[in-house]
């Protein structure tokens, strides 16, 4: 029997950010460890660390294309079996043709954005399986934190035990917002940490030199420290180390809470609205609230900060309440079914 090849067509890129990419390649390993070949189809090269991320784990990369006769001439030049897609931009058209084509596809989805034509749709955002949302007949629909795809690097760090942290006086934070920060979240979260008043040793990845430059430019307070590094292969070592992990309300949440972190959400954009107050609902996660807002005035986020950094207790219920809603295991559960459709 021949290897099944499977495309991945994903986003990427300054502006649109990693997500997309981040969660395509959680799907990745778990296929190429079931001896499925993997081919990504992105403009990863916008974004070099990612374009390293695909390529250091054996991935083949073909540049982007955007029009429904593209896709098909591409996906039946590299004789694919299947395709997942994972984009905002494209629109269903390309889906459309590549499903119509007898290709099986997989569209991962987040609420409504990501519409594509699939035998099988992947939302794994907390409490999309009672959203209501409606698939054509025949396809089969996978929904909620059951099915949260993530990396082999997370997945190793993953605690027998969530909550586990050294007895530090000064709280250890660490802060990221994807590998481009597209929406230049870190300065404004470092001047809420220093509106709080008490001390931090905080790490925020600065992927752009101009959010280096604001961050140092920022007057700290007494025992307040900021230490800037670029984009990292090592986010889940960070996660675990720190005390307290502040990121956006994306993708990288349901990383955070499988790995124990005591994790501050930031609602960044508006197509995270939905998973940000969910997120926060489940008191698995503090909202410390919305960038727009916290950009025009530091202080607001200044009171829920405060707590974390000053209330170890608070932090360890946060990190176990997380650690249990996402249990690691959706990639192979999404795998499972399209292989199943494969072989149908």
């Amino acid at each position: 029997m021949n290897q099944v090849r499977v495309g991945v067509r994903c986003d990427v890129g300054p502006k649109r950010g990693v997500g997309h990419v981040m969660r395509c390649l959680a799907l990745a390993e778990e296929l190429a460890a079931r001896s499925v070949e993997v081919i990504f189809v992105c403009d990863s090269h916008t974004v070099p660390w990612v374009d390293e991320q695909i390529r250091s784990r054996g991935f083949q990369v073909e540049p982007a294309v955007f029009t429904p006769a593209e896709h098909l001439k591409l996906f039946r030049r590299l004789a694919v079996d299947a395709v997942v897609f994972d984009s905002y931009d494209l629109g269903p058209g390309p889906s459309t043709a590549v499903h119509e084509s007898g290709l099986t596809t997989l569209a991962i989805t987040d609420g409504a954005f990501g519409t594509a034509k699939a035998d099988v749709y992947v939302d794994q955002n907390l409490g999309a399986e009672a959203d209501g949302f409606d698939v054509p007949p025949g396809a089969t629909r996978l929904a909620g934190l059951d099915y949260v795809m993530l990396r082999d690097e997370v997945l190793r760090l993953r605690p027998a035990e969530p909550g586990q942290r050294p007895d530090r006086a000064i709280p250890k934070v660490f802060a990221f917002f994807g590998g481009t920060d597209a929406y230049s979240a870190g300065p404004p979260i470092v001047r809420a940490l220093v509106a709080t008043g008490v001390p931090f040793d905080a790490t925020v990845v600065a992927p752009r030199q101009e959010l280096v430059s604001d961050i140092g430019q920022i007057e700290l307070g007494d025992e307040q420290t900021v230490t800037t590094i670029g984009p990292t292969s090592e986010l889940a070592k960070a996660v675990v180390e720190a005390d307290l992990v502040i990121g956006a309300s994306g993708t990288s949440t349901w990383e955070l809470l499988c790995l124990g972190g005591t994790a501050g959400l930031v609602c960044v954009v508006d197509n995270q609205v939905l998973a940000y107050e969910g997120a926060v609902a489940t008191k698995a996660a503090a909202g410390i609230g919305v960038l727009s807002e916290i950009r025009a005035d530091p202080g607001v986020a200044a009171g829920v900060l405060r707590e974390l950094l000053t209330d170890p207790a608070e932090r360890v219920r946060l990190a176990k309440a997380g650690w249990q809603l996402v249990d690691g295991l959706g990639r192979r559960r999404v795998v499972d079914v399209l292989l199943q459709e494969l072989s149908a």
